[in-house]
């Protein structure tokens, strides 16, 4: 599969907002994240139907698509931003134009729910797209760390981006070695619904990293043994979990959740790498991921090392 790689964002370009999953109630955040955009430099263009509400799910899904076919469309758009997460972009993907997005490939940046769209269009066109931050959830007042990793991956065409987890977050490593492959980060709920669909890429020689929100571990233990049970997780180069909760996961507990990790860590090749505790999920202070980009992983219990080749290229 071609790759295709977004222009960097420029200020004074023009950010597309959309809402292709849930709308935000809270129009107060929605407006500081607009006027957080415009500071620095943007234009923002809300699409038609943005954050509007409808119990018409056939109503509410053709207003999503007309959104994200016009926010590709429109030339003068140069990234595109969603609104937040929580559900209905696993709805979207049969009826989305990917000529149209091949055609005109831009930033998409979102994550949670988002990964639907994020993965999908990888799968689909081979569009690089970012899983960061988003208007409502984190965009309206973002942590110094969010701020920094996200314009980082937007604007910088650096030919290596050297991924840091946040200094307070802990890493485990479950299993050392070296990995390089395509990172395919997301939320492993959504991620989970789109195995045996042609929206899932391969993950052979890839490395995914997932995320998930107040999921109970018996859940994440059923999601992971449905990868295990297709047999995609032997396949992966490597393997990396960000955070489960809003409260970042610590090593030193017996919390269930770590049974379960390693658990899966035994089931994945002996030559695979498993590292868990990335700055990436629901939390304030959220890595931005640049999904569909080469990947290398070196870990070793002394010292972890991520990097990245880059979302975005030169407008030159």
């Amino acid at each position: 599969m071609r790759t295709l790689i977004p222009k960097a964002l420029r200020h004074g370009d023009t950010i597309g907002l959309i809402s292709p999953s849930s709308p935000s109630p809270d129009h107060e955040k929605v407006g500081h994240a607009v006027s957080y955009l415009e500071k620095l430099g943007y234009r923002v263009k809300p699409a038609e139907h943005f954050n509007s509400r409808t119990d018409n799910r056939l109503e509410l899904d053709r207003r999503k698509l007309s959104d994200l076919h016009e926010m590709f469309a429109d030339r003068s758009v140069k990234a595109i931003f969603c609104l937040r997460g929580g559900s209905g972009a696993t709805r979207l993907l049969q009826d989305l134009d990917y000529e149209l997005v091949s055609r005109n490939p831009k930033i998409l940046a979102g994550y949670s729910d988002i990964t639907a769209l994020s993965i999908g269009l990888f799968a689909k066109t081979g569009l690089l797209t970012v899983s960061g931050p988003m208007l409502a959830t984190e965009l309206h007042n973002p942590s110094g760390y969010t701020e920094e990793n996200f314009w980082k991956i937007l604007e910088s065409t650096s030919s290596v981006h050297q991924i840091i987890n946040h200094p307070d977050h802990p890493i485990n490593v479950y299993r050392e070695g070296s990995a390089t492959g395509t990172l395919l980060a997301g939320n492993l709920t959504v991620l989970s619904c789109l195995v045996g669909t042609p929206y899932l890429p391969p993950l052979d020689g890839t490395l995914p990293i997932f995320e998930d929100i107040n999921e109970e571990p018996y859940r994440i233990d059923r999601l992971l043994s449905h990868f295990h049970n297709a047999g995609l997780l032997s396949s992966c180069s490597g393997i990396l979990f960000g955070q489960f909760s809003k409260e970042i996961i610590t090593f030193d507990t017996q919390h269930p959740l770590l049974d379960i990790l390693r658990y899966y860590t035994e089931k994945t090749s002996q030559n695979v790498p498993v590292v868990a505790g990335l700055s990436y999920g629901h939390i304030d202070d959220l890595l931005t991921l640049p999904v569909g980009a080469t990947c290398t992983l070196n870990a070793s219990k002394e010292r972890i090392s991520l990097t990245t080749s880059p979302a975005v290229c030169s407008d030159q």
